[in-house]
């Protein structure tokens, strides 16, 4: 007997256990009562979007890159979370004075995660910083400091607080199918897309013309987005995502 399905806009999804999804870690100092430690950590708004979608997060800090394969067997999706800025020499780069310190370790991590999962097709969402190495795994290369390319203080409006904005969908993407033309996004960014990855399609665009969204065309599920919806009004991407996972297992 095959699994009842149920649909989330226009996607079926099998009802079996919930998939799981691998979601890439900070790797931070953080106090916690009398300890003051190097952790790893994750907000816990991304692993509660995708429990309230259908899956389980299992958590993949930053580990060395040949454990990249063996890591993604144990999982039905990867997310690409946000955090520091992506190290400009992984794109020829010299670094701006306004780029962060870079993280190696997580660099080449969430690298090598992105290459073993367009390699077997696996599904992908690439969340802020996920999205700039997204494209940058695919030999793109990012604006360092949007201030400097005469965009406004829209996309990191206040320091330490998600702002909102609007981005525009092109109309025959897989994205705006999900959530529609438009949509007010949570923002928090000083860096972004310039030259697109090789494959990627950009499908989504501040008022700015600064790119917020892209799709991989020649993979089942591969998605970008600049802003947060793990923070605010992203349950139906969440749940495409998870569905999307949910498929690929049953394929096999």
């Amino acid at each position: 007997m095959r699994p009842a399905r149920r649909t989330i806009r226009g996607v079926a999804m099998v009802r079996a256990r919930p998939p799981r999804i691998g979601a890439t870690t900070y790797r931070e100092r953080t106090r916690r009562g009398d300890w003051d430690e190097l952790s790893d950590v994750l907000p816990a708004s991304y692993a509660l979007a995708t429990e309230a979608a259908g899956g389980v997060s299992m958590l993949l800090p930053p580990t060395a890159a040949q454990h990249a394969a063996a890591v993604l067997d144990g999982v039905d999706g990867l997310l690409l979370s946000g955090g520091a800025d992506v190290d400009p020499a992984r794109y020829g780069a010299p670094a701006h004075p306004e780029t962060g310190s870079p993280r190696t370790d997580r660099d080449a991590w969430e690298l090598a995660l992105v290459e073993q999962a367009l390699a077997r097709d696996l599904p992908l969402l690439a969340v802020c910083r996920g999205m700039q190495v997204l494209n940058v795994a695919l030999a793109g290369d990012l604006v360092q400091h949007l201030p400097d390319e005469g965009a406004g203080d829209v996309h990191r409006p206040v320091i330490g607080e998600h702002g909102r904005h609007r981005v525009d969908l092109a109309p025959a993407s897989r994205l705006a199918r999900i959530i529609g033309p438009q949509a007010d996004v949570a923002t928090y960014h000083h860096q972004a897309v310039r030259m697109l990855g090789k494959g990627l399609v950009a499908c989504g665009w501040a008022a700015d013309g600064i790119v917020e969204a892209v799709e991989l065309t020649d993979r089942t599920w591969v998605l970008g987005v600049q802003w947060h919806p793990e923070a605010y009004e992203g349950h139906e991407l969440f749940a495409a995502f998870v569905a999307a996972c949910a498929e690929s297992r049953a394929r096999g």
